[in-house]
């Protein structure tokens, strides 16, 4: 099968991976939700274990981080207040690293978080790494690109779960990150398959 060539590639975006140091990451909805109960992810884990691998490696090269949760309120699956809405421990926040509460898909919307990438001087390349792939992170890659920054999704550290298509057959965790993964690589952003590609 031929494939078509990329929006990014037809109007001449870069396609070269940014380095972490100059980088600022953000850390999407790494949420103890995802790990049990009616949210489970079937890659969760090792996500997050890539996501530590990213996290640790930011830090060290003294790139700013930036942490995103969703906030379902109070007795939700995203109850910020309860152990379920917590960020998983393998990539809490340390203190000094921005938190960045949100209610929508993009972590843009009705939320502080330009103006915290403005504080923090970051941009214009931005690396993100969460869960769900199909949702708050392909959101949020999407508003960073129009608001002119240049995304890159680190795809080991992301997750998604299986649901009904359209006809009402089962669509794969794998195949859902797979068409998130590639909706982002066709314009808004960049995609890294692991977090050591990343030079730096």
């Amino acid at each position: 099968m031929t494939v078509s060539t990329t929006l990014r590639d037809v109007i001449g975006l870069d396609g070269a991976l940014p380095a972490l140091p100059a980088a600022t990451l953000i850390m999407i909805d790494f949420q103890n939700t995802y790990r049990t109960g009616v949210m489970a992810l079937p890659g969760a884990d090792r996500a997050l274990d890539a996501a530590s691998r990213l996290l640790a490696r930011a830090r060290a090269a003294g790139t700013p981080v930036v942490h995103v949760v969703n906030d379902g309120g109070e007795g939700s699956p995203y109850d910020v207040r309860a152990e379920i809405g917590q960020v998983a421990e393998p990539v809490a926040p340390r203190e000094g690293e921005p938190v960045v509460v949100k209610r929508f898909p993009n972590s843009f919307h009705d939320t502080d978080l330009l103006g915290v990438l403005r504080r923090l001087d970051a941009g214009p390349d931005l690396v993100l790494a969460g869960f769900m792939t199909h949702m708050c992170v392909q959101f949020t890659a999407e508003g960073a690109f129009n608001l002119g920054y240049r995304p890159t999704v680190v795809a080991e550290a992301c997750a998604t779960r299986p649901l009904a298509g359209p006809d009402g057959a089962p669509i794969t965790a794998d195949a859902l990150h797979a068409a998130a993964l590639t909706t982002i690589g066709d314009l808004f952003g960049r995609v890294a398959a692991r977090e050591a590609d990343l030079p730096g």
